[in-house]
């Protein structure tokens, strides 16, 4: 080769979804051109030595609420997320995610809305000051037949591939009929569903008793939603996803006994995917208990569970391939602002506050691989093969971003993370001040971190040196990534009827039913 390469990476230790080996990669207009065992004769502008630390793909961040006004919480309060995505996007590569999936969210209030103006709003909210590269999912709280009619152009004309619904929150759930609609639609144009599992009423009336025994603090909000309520609805959504034979997405997935009840659908065969999140593989619901309100830092939803048992059943999950990634739900809230958490103290009036004002959600998304490498690949519990699959390369499949992202293979996008050298790292305790979103906060100050990304490479560019301590990349730089169907969905066959799935599974058994890969 007699041309030059923009940047050559050297003496790697490459990892992909499926394997790891020694090597060099050779970079040329934002794409990987090469890689193999030896490439330094190569000529390039640039040589980065990996000095034998990992070379991951850049981190895929599947579920982070951005620039989002009336985030889920209690009462119907304006709450508003303080990282829009300048400071989300910015966070998000110091911690080495490269691309992330924001969500744009359709309100019931204002049903004149399409859903291509949804999307055209949070475009104009995110062109020209992310960091990094970007995609929407659309939340539908109002599934009427003309909005549900606008599903056949998300994919051709917007680049949408994917839609959450709600089972909980009042201002957001679907009923069960709505839900069926829904994912009938979404199914006919290859669309991927993912649903937030909880069942709304049992959370009404433990909300209600607990409201009686002024138990208001932010401990209490964990006692209003039971594991079971999720367990009752992950059941459910299972069930209704069998009924029309739509793979779904089961989101943030919290508790054990989810974990069983997935594992068994998807031991039958089912389509059914699960993510689950950082906080739910290493906090437990002991930080809602800290006094003088800090407990309201760790108040998320689904909640934080009790004990260790909880914690080891979910990195189970992660090890056997019950979950498909491991995303932030990065849905960030100052304490000390008023659209935040201190309006629970601010509008109940009582010094310990009231926990069904504290906006649900904590943030994570720079946090999110630094913790999983940590207490996945650095404790023996992931291997560095699986780390890529949960954290890059299946977010990638799911959601129709493979190979461009999530992959290092000639061709895709450069979108790497150099690591370091395990025996170079020094062990840090994380701190609020470490980060670089716009939260005053981090739920999990104090936990010792074993590695963290060197270099963030974003499409060819070095956007995040930890040797300088430094954001490189530019805002602005981050582009939209319009997306296809799900790859793992590619041979899922589609009905124009879509109730006859329904039917010949439940009355004519004879029938082969319609097989995913």
């Amino acid at each position: 080769m007699d041309f030059e390469f923009d940047t050559l990476i050297i003496n790697g230790k490459i990892a992909t979804a499926s394997e790891c080996f020694n090597g060099d990669i050779a970079i040329k207009d934002g794409k990987i051109f090469a890689m193999g065992p030896d490439l330094k004769s190569l000529r390039a502008k640039s040589v980065i030595d990996a000095q034998g630390a990992y070379v991951t793909p850049g981190g895929v961040d599947g579920h982070t609420h951005l620039d989002q006004e009336n985030t889920p919480g209690g009462q119907g309060y304006p709450y508003r997320g303080c990282d829009g995505f300048e400071s989300g996007s910015r966070s998000s590569i110091a911690g080495g995610t490269t691309t992330f999936v924001a969500f744009a969210m359709q309100h019931k209030h204002r049903p004149d809305h399409t859903l291509s103006d949804v999307i055209g709003h949070y475009h104009d909210l995110a062109t020209g000051n992310s960091y990094c590269d970007y995609g929407f999912h659309l939340i539908i709280t109002d599934p009427t037949p003309e909005r549900l009619a606008e599903f056949p152009k998300l994919i051709p004309d917007f680049g949408i591939s994917s839609v959450k619904l709600y089972m909980t929150y009042d201002s957001l759930k679907l009923n069960d009929y709505e839900i069926l609609h829904t994912i009938s639609t979404a199914r006919k144009v290859g669309i991927t569903p993912m649903i937030h599992a909880e069942n709304v009423d049992i959370i009404a009336f433990f909300s209600e008793e607990l409201e009686k025994l002024d138990l208001l603090d932010p401990y209490s909000h964990a006692r209003s939603r039971p594991a079971l309520a999720e367990q009752e609805a992950t059941n459910r959504a299972i069930v209704l996803s069998e009924v029309m034979n739509v793979p779904i997405l089961l989101v943030h997935v919290s508790s054990p006994g989810s974990v069983q009840r997935i594992r068994k659908a998807q031991g039958k065969g089912l389509p059914i995917y699960a993510e689950t999140c950082p906080q739910y593989l290493l906090l437990t619901d002991s930080g809602l208990q800290h006094p003088n309100y800090e407990g309201a830092k760790c108040v998320c939803s689904p909640p934080l569970r009790p004990s260790k048992e909880d914690l080891d059943g979910l990195w189970n999950g992660c090890r056997n391939g019950t979950f498909t990634i491991i995303s932030s739900d990065h849905c960030p809230f100052r304490m000390d602002s008023d659209v935040g958490k201190h309006v629970a103290i601010k509008d109940s009036g009582k010094a310990g506050g009231d926990w069904r004002l504290i906006p649900n959600g904590i943030p994570g998304i720079e946090t999110r691989m630094p913790l999983i490498f940590t207490f996945g690949v650095c404790t023996g519990r992931l291997s560095i093969e699986r780390f890529v699959q949960l954290t890059s390369t299946n977010t990638a499949k799911l959601y129709g971003m493979y190979p461009k992202k999530g992959s290092i293979i000639p061709g895709a996008d450069a979108d790497l993370v150099i690591w370091y050298p395990q025996d170079k790292y020094k062990a840090k305790a994380l701190t609020n001040e470490m980060l670089h979103h716009d939260c005053d906060y981090t739920a999990f100050e104090g936990l010792e971190v074993l590695n963290w990304p060197r270099f963030t490479i974003l499409r060819g560019q070095v956007v995040w040196d930890a040797d300088k301590g430094e954001i490189t990349g530019t805002k602005g730089y981050g582009e939209y990534v319009s997306r296809e169907p799900s790859w793992f969905a590619k041979n899922q066959i589609l009905f124009d009827d879509i109730t006859q799935t329904a039917w010949k599974n439940e009355w004519r058994p004879e029938f082969d039913r319609p097989s995913f890969k």
